[in-house]
């Protein structure tokens, strides 16, 4: 299997012309942290001992940025694999396009260099535009998080990413198209997927945003939104205004509803095991666009998780001089 992946080639792409040229793809190295003694681990004993070494050598720093760091450096060393794909921006002035490129190379330690935790690749001659996106891949592939697995968008991004091919359009999952439904359900689902992005963007007007923030590692970059765990993206991360809290919001995107139950679960889970400390809380929240009996029933025995659903005022306004 073919996986994707989007990679950023320093803060801003700022060495994207230097790797496009070198025929690589790499990450940043804040911490001073050669991974070629932990290759031959499996992905837990090398992210412990990884999380050990650089705890050790970065005090000051969070559980959390330690936690993210330690996924990002499994996924540049030993998650991204050969024949994978990788996207990413080129730093250009312009429409926004992203440059292609095929992993070639095994995981090596360029000390002293930009990048220095590389991979070889081959970069193909053609981009993809950000415009030829569908409106949810763009939503994943976007923000400042350093490597975001897109392979969940494989159908579309092969046809991005193969010339003389069309786009097609953004798969509604199966769930979503029933006999009579189809069409109320699929605008419910298309309305979910800009919920992230309008969530985000009035975050401080909301319910939410009274007590949570959205996630800011130590670095000052927000990547709380499509926050990337070691079993997938969740949708918003946020860390309540006094520290004590970490809040996981999964929005119902036509999923089932065992299914977002136990996404956010996993989430929560992970954000316990690998980012809590001094005695953090860890809570969750579900966003849909209807009530779910199913989701409340779930619920009812998990206290940690609130169920929301939305509400979306539209209005016809006419226009001065227009008509009867």
């Amino acid at each position: 299997m073919t996986n994707y992946y989007k990679v950023m080639l320093g803060r801003g792409s700022l060495y994207a012309a230097q790797a496009i040229a070198g025929g690589f793809i790499g990450i940043e190295d804040t911490m001073g942290l050669d991974l070629t003694p932990y290759l031959s681990l499996p992905e837990a004993d090398f992210r412990q001992q990884v999380k050990t070494a650089l705890s050790a050598s970065n005090p000051q720093l969070t559980r959390a940025t330690i936690s993210q760091y330690a996924t990002t450096l499994w996924r540049i060393a030993q998650g991204i694999e050969l024949g994978d794909v990788v996207l990413s921006p080129d730093g250009l002035p312009g429409p926004g396009q992203l440059r292609v490129a095929d992993v070639s190379g095994p995981y090596h330690y360029e000390a002293g260099a930009p990048l220095p935790h590389r991979r070889e690749v081959v970069w193909r001659p053609n981009p993809v535009l950000r415009s030829s996106m569908s409106q949810p891949l763009k939503n994943s592939s976007g923000g400042v998080t350093t490597i975001i697995d897109l392979t969940p968008y494989e159908a579309e991004l092969v046809a991005l990413t193969t010339p003389s091919t069309s786009v097609p359009a953004p798969v509604v999952p199966a769930s979503v198209t029933g006999p009579g439904t189809a069409v109320e359900t699929l605008l419910a689902f298309t309305l979910e997927k800009q919920l992230e992005d309008f969530l985000v963007a009035n975050w401080a007007s909301t319910e939410l945003g009274k007590d949570y923030e959205i996630y800011v590692n130590d670095n000052g970059d927000p990547v709380g939104q499509q926050f990337q765990t070691d079993t997938g993206p969740l949708d918003i991360l946020a860390l309540k205004k006094d520290k004590t809290e970490w809040l996981v919001v999964e929005l119902k995107r036509g999923r089932a509803s065992d299914v977002v139950v136990g996404q956010i679960q996993r989430y929560m889970g992970y954000v316990l095991q690998e980012m809590t400390e001094n005695g953090q809380r860890v809570r969750g929240v579900i966003i849909a666009l209807e009530d779910d009996l199913r989701i409340r029933r779930a619920l009812a025995v998990t206290p940690d998780i609130r169920f929301y659903r939305y509400k979306i005022d539209f209005k016809l306004l006419p226009i001065a001089g227009m008509g009867a």
